[in-house]
């Protein structure tokens, strides 16, 4: 379900995303993690077409991103790092809009809209402005949206970034849901106790460049790390030499 050979993103003498080579299978919940600056942000924006490659290639749900643009886009689902929103609309009429434009039926839209608001707890803010949305809110209100047209793909950058504990477990079920129903899910995250527990694959990636992919298992075995994600992160990306400069302080 997505899939890239060589792909690579320059910005002048800097080089983004080098030369990644993914394949992920449809049902997979992939996580792509890394420090900041690593590339996982770019990578998000040329697979969803908001960035043209410099160099190789991408296909989504079977689609070249490229190539195909419009039947790329109408299989994924984003969710970027901000939930950018139309403040002036109320939340109704925003997942209207974009129920609109992936040209979901009428019909489902009247009835699938206000079993999401209900789903995410903003039945009561459905005719307010987006506007005087809570940042929690309005992530909600992105994640109601991409389930609404029922993507293939899901491409998520921070997805529980603003979330209350109910919200992000109920967020952790949808995704293993559709994941269930053969939804292929692209996750990047900071928050490796999730990662942990619900990808089946995680990559790591420093300096543009995809070095380590396996199971959260198979990676602790290379890391030689008897601990959890974190500690295994921390010693495949060099972060636990902050250790040594706790003495400092």
């Amino acid at each position: 379900m997505i899939k890239t050979t060589g792909l690579t993103k320059c910005f002048q003498d800097v080089t983004a995303v080098d030369g990644l080579t993914l394949e992920i299978p449809p049902g997979e919940i992939f996580g792509f993690l890394g420090p900041n600056g690593a590339g996982k942000t770019t990578t998000v924006k040329l697979l969803t077409g908001l960035l043209r490659p410099t160099r190789g290639e991408a296909w989504v749900g079977g689609f070249h991103v490229q190539r195909q643009p419009r039947e790329a886009k109408k299989s994924i689902g984003l969710v970027p790092d901000q939930p950018y929103v139309y403040p002036h609309l109320t939340g109704k009429e925003f997942l209207r809009f974009i129920g609109d434009l992936y040209e979901v039926d009428l019909p489902y839209q009247k009835k699938k809209i206000p079993e999401l608001l209900e789903m995410f707890e903003l039945s009561k803010w459905g005719d307010e402005l987006v506007e005087s949305y809570s940042h929690g809110m309005r992530q909600k209100l992105v994640l109601a949206a991409v389930l609404l047209h029922r993507p293939r793909v899901l491409i998520l950058d921070e997805p529980m970034v603003g979330l209350d504990p109910k919200s992000a477990r109920l967020v952790k079920d949808i995704f293993q849901n559709l994941s269930q129903k053969g939804v292929t899910i692209f996750m990047c995250t900071h928050v490796l106790e999730i990662a942990e527990k619900i990808c089946r694959r995680i990559g790591i990636v420093q300096d543009g460049r995809l070095g380590l992919i396996g199971t959260a298992q198979e990676l602790a075995a290379l890391a030689d790390s008897h601990g959890n994600l974190e500690d295994t992160f921390l010693q495949l990306t060099g972060g636990s030499e902050y250790r040594e400069m706790l003495k400092y302080l």
